[in-house]
């Protein structure tokens, strides 16, 4: 009963789908600008691998600032130290997945 009635207006509906001719007066776009890997700026970090005796140093820096370092013992769980606030202060984090996801999103920069 009511397949009818819905045909009928799925039918009507396609007709305002339908492809309008295209004007003779148009003009090509003009090709995209190239894209220079080099002169794009970077947004991945910085990092500095220090491999000493018994441990290595992975030192992470976002726009010059030390915001993260990774220690890898020898023998054992690699640990975090995290600047969380930007104040300097590193925090040790087992892991990085805290389960919290917060933005960190750089809005203005003085």
């Amino acid at each position: 009963m009511r397949l009818l009635p819905f045909l009928l207006l799925s039918g009507l509906s396609l007709s305002a789908y339908a492809q309008q001719p295209v004007p003779s007066n148009l003009e090509p776009l003009p090709p995209p600008p190239a894209f220079d890997a080099q002169e794009a700026p970077l947004d991945e970090p910085e990092v500095t691998i220090s491999t000493e005796k018994e441990q290595t140093v992975e030192e992470f820096r976002a726009n010059g600032k030390l915001y993260m370092i990774k220690i890898t013992p020898k023998h054992g769980v690699p640990y975090y130290l995290v600047d969380d606030r930007g104040d300097g202060k590193f925090a040790r984090q087992e892991s990085l997945d805290s389960g919290l996801r917060v933005p960190r999103w750089v809005i203005f920069k003085f």
